[in-house]
């Protein structure tokens, strides 16, 4: 079972600036997470999941639709259950392939957090968009100084 689309929501919900009320508590323990991930500190960031893993239990349902076999879903209609399905989709992909996936875009006037799903490793910034202003203001510095 795949569960990065659940990761991305977290990702989603830590870029938000103003999700809905019930869901600004885990915005921010989430942004918790990606800074620890940012700073490298693994030990952190696997803490700061469990606790969340505690405060919003998985109750995954069986669900058959649009022509689909049944699949679970790990997320209903619910706040409640949609964090759960973020909090345990972001922490299946830590355990699958490491919290150097939990990125911060390094783009100077940008911080917004990213799941590096590259086959490399190699994202750094989160969208097209920042990866652009970020190699316009280098070409531009490199002819200020004349290279």
């Amino acid at each position: 079972m795949d569960l990065t689309s659940y990761a991305e929501w977290a990702v989603r919900l830590v870029n938000d600036p103003g999700p809905p009320s019930e869901l600004r508590g885990l915005r921010d323990e989430l942004e918790a997470v990606f800074a620890a991930a940012a700073s490298g500190d693994e030990d952190a960031v696997a803490a700061l999941l469990n606790a969340l893993l505690a405060t919003y239990p998985v109750h995954p349902q069986l669900s058959a639709h649009d022509g689909r076999r049944w699949h679970l879903h790990l997320a209903a209609d619910s706040a409640a259950d949609s964090a759960a399905g973020a909090v345990m989709g972001l922490a299946a992909v830590v355990a699958e392939v490491g919290t150097e996936r939990l990125g911060r875009c390094q783009e100077p006037r940008c911080s917004r957090a990213f799941l590096d799903t590259s086959s490399n490793r190699s994202r750094r910034y989160c969208s097209a968009r920042c990866a652009s202003r970020a190699n316009v203001a280098a070409y531009r510095a490199r002819l200020k100084r004349g290279q």
